[in-house]
């Protein structure tokens, strides 16, 4: 399905766009927000995976939609110590809605194929 494959792939474009990012956060923040925004960041990540090969598809991409807001969260804080310019936490926000989109998609899919 194309929401499938299009979630998996937006987001892994999203890692490898903000994981050079986290690197260069101070010391302090990079152990403290960067690895949280990292292993958030993953964990949606194995949560797609997962989703895609099992059958109870419905509850996994519901836990991603709440770590996707999770990471809403995470990201606007970023950017509010300054962690993220302004032009980045806006590609990010225009990402994760993006992926939100997708995953979204996947999910209603998900629930009418169940009926």
């Amino acid at each position: 399905m194309a929401s499938e494959v299009d979630a998996v792939t937006k987001l892994y474009d999203y890692l490898l766009w903000l994981v050079p990012k986290l690197e260069k956060f101070p010391r302090q923040q990079k152990f403290l927000i960067g690895d949280r925004l990292e292993t958030l960041l993953l964990d949606i990540l194995d949560l797609l995976v997962e989703a895609a090969y099992t059958r109870n598809k419905a509850a996994l991409l519901q836990r991603a939609n709440i770590k996707l807001e999770q990471l809403r969260y995470l990201i606007r804080l970023a950017k509010d110590l300054k962690l993220l310019s302004l032009n980045s936490y806006e590609f990010s926000a225009r990402a994760i809605d993006g992926i939100g989109t997708s995953v979204g998609g996947w999910l209603r899919y998900a629930r009418h194929e169940k009926l």
